[in-house]
């Protein structure tokens, strides 16, 4: 086979590309532009584009199949001319599906934990020697890739709503075809893509619609959009599995579960990180393991980055870094830190960063989401909006959103970096979400901490 990733810089295109040559593929590909770590990743394996930009000449009928990434506008000079020559151009999520055709394919959906209930289900089957491919979008411990691709028998992915590609606007999720399928949660996000609530309502109406004949759908009880969703759209074919948060208590910071005869303490914390751990449960049980396989397994994960990761440590005080931007994803891993450590002061600092949080259209979605929080700061940059030619957004109109007393909003990286070298580090939770970089700020030498 000889396949031609076109954007092959992607931080999960690139990781395909070193997966299908680890299977024994011919691989080729072009980008205009790649960043570390794919480009240090990518030259090791020796398929890292010599010259950067689009090469319209590289297309030939000598390739197999295209892997078309989301970088790539329509017009792209090389998909052009692949569709001039007749080859089969697949998105990301499409190839992995025809990669998988013989495999038990596992899809972890939902808006919100789809990545931490990933990591769960692939360490535990990992620690109990289970033979399995993944797709995941974060670096995990004890795994090389974030996208492994052999002849084994099981894949389990994170399945995204997000458009396949630039050619392929239909969400990826719809393209796994799931054997054992996961909905952890509906909350609106993507609302540069799902302009209404309704419209993304139906994007998890024909995920559910995919999963094939005798398969299972292991959902989220406790989320009423999400319950009410699935009663409506009840399907005869597919068995159903909803869970709820397991049995738990909560002492001296640490967390231990109760799973059928099995007692463990955890290294993760918050509700939202039980219930998908329980959705992980179901999942494994499908595959065939006991709880006393999962139970020892689970309790030696210690979470995906960026989801409530620990980074420091100081004077009682715990820095968390946390992947959070959506509304949903703000409350949960901020209820999570208030409930682990009721003790400690929080202080919460979330930084606006994607289409959908700068945009003063969803600003009411966020109302109460920081009120669990003792000291709340929202940070977004100029550069940030400038990058995605938005107007600038009114500080007025995120504290009218928010409706949080005393929230503060912040601006320039400079006066953010002020504010918190300003606070007392003791007996102080800091949390950190974002899915960007605080303009480039260094969170822990602002602290004055070390990692």
């Amino acid at each position: 086979m000889q396949i031609h990733f076109i954007s092959i810089g992607g931080s999960v295109m690139h990781q395909l590309a070193i997966a299908l040559k680890h299977k024994g593929y011919r691989i080729t590909g072009s980008d205009d532009e790649i960043f570390e770590p794919a480009l240090a990743n990518l030259k090791r394996e020796d398929i890292c584009p010599d010259k950067m930009g689009w090469f319209p000449e590289k297309i030939t009928t000598e390739i197999d199949a295209i892997i078309l990434g989301m970088h790539a506008k329509a017009d792209n000079p090389e998909v052009e001319k692949a569709i001039e020559l007749g080859l089969k151009i697949f998105s990301f999520p499409e190839y992995i599906f025809h990669e998988s055709l013989h495999k038990k394919r596992v899809a972890v959906g939902g808006s919100h934990g789809k990545t931490t209930t990933t990591a769960m289900i692939m360490h535990v089957l990992k620690n109990a020697g289970f033979d399995f491919d993944y797709l995941v979008g974060a670096r995990l411990h004890g795994f090389d890739q974030s996208v492994k691709i052999t002849d084994a028998p099981i894949i389990v992915c994170e399945a995204d709503e997000y458009p396949a590609s630039t050619i392929e606007k239909r969400p990826k999720f719809h393209f796994l075809f799931p054997h054992i399928a996961v909905i952890t949660g509906i909350a609106w996000d993507h609302i540069n893509v799902f302009p209404t609530f309704d419209v993304y309502l139906e994007q998890f109406v024909i995920f559910i619609n995919k999963i094939e004949r005798g398969g299972v759908l292991i959902y989220n009880e406790t989320d009423k959009v999400l319950k009410r969703l699935v009663e409506e759209n009840y399907r005869k074919e597919i068995r159903y599995i909803p869970y709820t948060l397991p049995e738990h208590t909560i002492e001296n910071g640490v967390t231990t579960l109760f799973i059928g005869e099995e007692k463990t303490d955890l290294k993760i914390f918050g509700n939202h990180n039980l219930l998908n751990l329980q959705a992980s449960y179901f999942v494994c049980k499908e595959l065939g393991m006991d709880d006393a396989g999962f139970a020892k397994g689970i309790a030696l994960f210690e979470g995906a980055a960026r989801r409530l990761e620990l980074i420091g440590q100081k004077n009682n005080s715990n820095i968390y870094r946390d992947f959070a931007h959506a509304p949903s994803k703000v409350r949960a891993s901020i209820n999570a830190v208030k409930q682990q450590f009721p003790d400690k002061k929080l202080v919460a600092i979330l930084e606006m960063h994607t289409f959908s949080s700068l945009n003063k259209n969803f600003m009411k979605e966020y109302k109460g989401a920081m009120k669990d929080a003792d000291e709340a700061i929202v940070f977004y940059s100029r550069h940030a909006l400038e990058l995605k030619r938005m107007n600038f957004l009114e500080p007025q109109f995120v504290k009218d959103g928010f409706q949080k007393q005393n929230l503060q909003v912040i601006t320039e990286r400079k006066y953010l970096e002020e504010k918190l070298k300003s606070l007392p580090v003791n007996n102080t939770n800091f949390l950190f979400m974002s899915s960007g970089n605080y303009d480039g700020m260094d969170v822990l030498a602002t602290l004055n901490i070390q990692s």
